[in-house]
């Protein structure tokens, strides 16, 4: 006796919807899988490159500088660890460092020049070399002129003798605050100073106008300033 068993076409339908629900689910689980993977890999830099760090810890003579990046004068030199010598500017009086330099065309050359706004300042190893103060005791007095200036407003000046290596330049010195400087005279250029003092293994050199030392201490004191933040706290 021959059996026949009549399945419904819906009875069908359910059986062949179970097979395809775990292909279904499996194929939307190994999506997602793949979109996770393909987020946390995805680049996340921009065309542009990363921002550059505000300060860079650099070493120069073994002595550690903490340098505003923008005040870095020299693109070569922007980069942290040690280095020979770096070169940096910033704003005077407010010392903060200078913004990008503006673009200057045949037709705005003349408007560009204008009075000098900011103190630049060199840092080199000074490997053993003579120490600024030492320099200043021992070697500049062998060329100054014997006749000074009687100080004014606690600065004094005295003239290199013309037949030496400073011939062209006057040296101001002063006590309180602390300050001494090579300058040289205004022709047709406006005269610079150059300041000298030494920080562990490097020495540092400021140059600012000459027209500054009318207001000597506000120079001196933003050597000061700038020696002190460039440092940072001592441990």
């Amino acid at each position: 006796m021959t059996m026949f068993s009549a399945v419904s076409p819906r009875s069908r339908r359910t059986r062949a919807w179970a097979h395809v629900v775990p292909i279904v689910l499996g194929g939307v689980a190994a999506l997602a899988a793949v979109a996770l993977v393909a987020y946390l890999l995805w680049p996340t830099w921009g065309s542009g490159g990363a921002n550059a760090p505000d300060r860079l810890p650099v070493s120069v003579g073994g002595t550690l500088f903490n340098v505003p990046t923008s005040a870095i004068r020299m693109k070569i030199q922007r980069h942290s660890g040690p280095q020979e010598r770096i070169d940096l500017d910033f704003l005077y009086p407010s010392l903060e460092p200078p913004g990008a330099p503006k673009h200057v065309t045949a037709d705005t050359v003349e408007e560009a020049m204008q009075p000098i706004d900011r103190i630049f300042l060199s840092i080199a190893a000074h490997r053993d070399a003579l120490a600024p103060e030492q320099r200043t005791a021992t070697i500049y007095p062998r060329y100054l002129d014997q006749a000074a200036t009687m100080p004014q407003d606690g600065l004094t000046m005295r003239m290199f003798r013309s037949d030496t290596p400073y011939g062209s330049e006057d040296f101001y010195s002063a006590a309180n605050p602390a300050l001494s400087a090579r300058c040289t005279r205004d022709a047709a250029t406006p005269g610079m100073c150059l300041s000298e003092r030494r920080v562990g293994g490097a020495d540092l050199t400021f140059r600012f106008p000459r027209s500054w030392l009318s207001q000597w201490r506000d120079a001196a004191d933003a050597m000061d300033r700038l020696t002190a933040q460039l440092r940072g706290p001592k441990g």
